[in-house]
């Protein structure tokens, strides 16, 4: 790792530098932008960012992703106070539908997915922040380069639905709660009025019912929101920003064991509503932080 170089002069011949004072304002800044502004729970917005890291790489990208990556590029930033990494295996990635994908070309690419809750009402100012600290990740050389972007959004919350109602951990908990499995699911419409009547369909129809005894505890329902312009040249500009709805299904139980009974025909079931079609199912468990374990599975 490059270690980032220090702000500090070297050849001052008092603690008083010009340096030191801005430090100070700086520090000024900080207490007064904490005095203003929405700081409450709810989880508002998401960073959703599914990755594909080349043959080969994989345990460099595993390594400089947690011990890196995952705090100075995420974490460590205004207004992100959750996070969680997950893995598919390629066990779990065999499992993945459908077999043509407008999310994942081929379907089983992307073997990570990092999941972050973002403050409500906060998503312009972490965009400001997280657009120009990676632009210096970047010039200090701290940017893994042997990746591909599958499916990188922020996102902006549309509604949660529960399993058992008011019981049990809220969805701001879930990326601490230790949920065993996550299914990342994306709905496309023909058109935005097409995707408000999905919207209401899934929260009020479909979502209760495909909750009821299943391992999962809740969904979450997010719409891509677009990327700004002075984004990072790696990572693609959001498609699906009208049209798009993506879902997270936490469960209860390891995917590997129940997948093929309560997450198949998700497919089938939106097609028959008409009112969108499914263009990735995909299970996931989380990562063991600090580990390179399931990285020996991915191939």
């Amino acid at each position: 790792m490059t270690h980032e170089p220090s702000d500090h002069t070297t050849g001052g011949t008092t603690p008083h530098t010009t340096a030191g004072a801005n430090e100070d304002t700086r520090s000024e800044i900080y207490a007064e932008l904490a005095s203003v502004g929405p700081y409450g729970v709810r989880p508002g917005h998401a960073l959703i960012t599914m990755v594909e890291p080349h043959p080969g790489h994989e345990y460099a990208y595993n390594r400089w992703y947690e011990d890196d990556h995952f705090i100075a590029g995420a974490m460590a930033m205004p207004w992100i106070y959750a996070g969680r990494r997950w893995v598919a295996t390629r066990e779990l990635r065999l499992l993945r539908y459908p077999g043509k994908s407008a999310v994942a070309d081929p379907v089983t690419a992307g073997c990570y997915i990092s999941v972050y809750w973002i403050t409500e009402g906060r998503y312009g100012d972490h965009m400001r922040w997280t657009v120009a600290i990676n632009k210096r990740l970047g010039r200090d050389s701290r940017v893994h380069q042997a990746r591909t972007h599958i499916f990188t959004a922020f996102q902006d919350h549309e509604a949660t639905v529960y399993r058992d109602g008011a019981a049990g951990p809220r969805d701001f908990h879930a990326l601490d709660h230790p949920y065993v499995g996550l299914v990342v699911e994306v709905i496309d419409t023909e058109s935005p009025e097409q995707r408000a009547g999905l919207l209401e369909w899934l929260r009020a129809v479909h979502l209760p019912k495909r909750l009821k005894g299943s391992p999962a505890a809740m969904v979450t329902v997010f719409r891509p929101t677009p990327l700004p312009l002075d984004r990072m040249s790696y990572v693609k500009q959001v498609e699906g920003v009208d049209t798009r709805l993506t879902l997270l299904w936490f469960l209860e139980r390891d995917p590997r064991g129940c997948f093929e009974q309560w997450c198949t025909g998700l497919d089938a079931d939106v097609a028959a509503s008409g009112l969108g079609r499914v263009e990735l199912v995909a299970p996931f468990i989380p990562t063991v932080p600090g580990t390179d374990r399931y990285v020996d599975e991915l191939r």
